[in-house]
């Protein structure tokens, strides 16, 4: 069974009504992406922070998975297929993925203040100040912050090393280290990129397919089983 991995970015959730800060040259919702998910803001302003994260979460808890999510868990039938995304929702997960790496961390869950390695659960949509880890620190949202360490992101490089596909979908590649997948994929591996603006990226070797992901992957998917 040969093996693919997929790289997720914004665009793959964008299409299920859930924005992010590129949308809008920095701003996310409204908020400037600073004073929101920084390790400094966090210190700064907790309770912002917080509400911010509790207003995504409800976000991403009343969005669905698109065509392109569903498509990838179909690829299963005949492909090992591990999915890296560098969304924080888990509409992936709601699809039916199961091989999936988190790069930015996952916002349904909350980590120790303390240790970031205890991750808990979160019931609905509000993670509240006060709430506290085994260790008795405040529960922040479990997402990787700018200026924090990417910890996923060697296991996300082994998975690319023994790629015989490399599908990109939703994301230009242009921010580091996630960036840097691609480069570690082997050379005799095929690659494609689904992203509306992949036509203005230049990379060689690399199919590019510049249209919506839940209009060009459910396509793609068919051509691959059909493989």
């Amino acid at each position: 069974m040969k093996k693919v991995v997929v790289v997720t970015g914004a665009g793959i959730s964008a299409e299920s009504g859930l924005k992010t800060f590129r949308d809008s040259g920095g701003l996310w919702e409204g908020y400037n992406v600073y004073d929101v998910a920084t390790p400094e803001a966090w210190k700064r302003d907790p309770d912002l922070v917080q509400h911010f994260y509790n207003e995504r979460r409800k976000s991403v808890l009343e969005a669905e998975p698109n065509a392109a999510h569903y498509a990838l868990v179909k690829l299963e039938e005949k492909y090992q297929v591990t999915i890296v995304t560098q969304n924080i929702d888990d509409l992936h997960e709601r699809a039916g993925s199961f091989r999936i790496i988190h790069l930015h961390g996952l916002i349904t869950k909350s980590q120790s203040d303390r240790n970031p390695n205890l991750t808990y659960d979160i019931p609905g949509s509000e993670l509240k100040m006060g709430e506290l880890c085994e260790l008795g620190s405040q529960l922040r949202p479990h997402v990787v912050w700018f200026g924090e360490a990417v910890p996923m992101i060697e296991n996300a490089a082994k998975e690319c090393y023994e790629a015989d596909i490399f599908i990109v979908i939703g994301t230009s590649l242009q921010v580091y280290p996630a960036a840097g997948l691609i480069d570690l994929v082997p050379a005799k591996a095929k690659k494609i990129l689904v992203d509306p603006r992949a036509m203005e990226i230049s990379a060689k070797n690399i199919e590019m397919i510049p249209e919506n992901a839940a209009t060009a992957v459910p396509e793609l998917v068919e051509r691959l089983l059909n493989q």
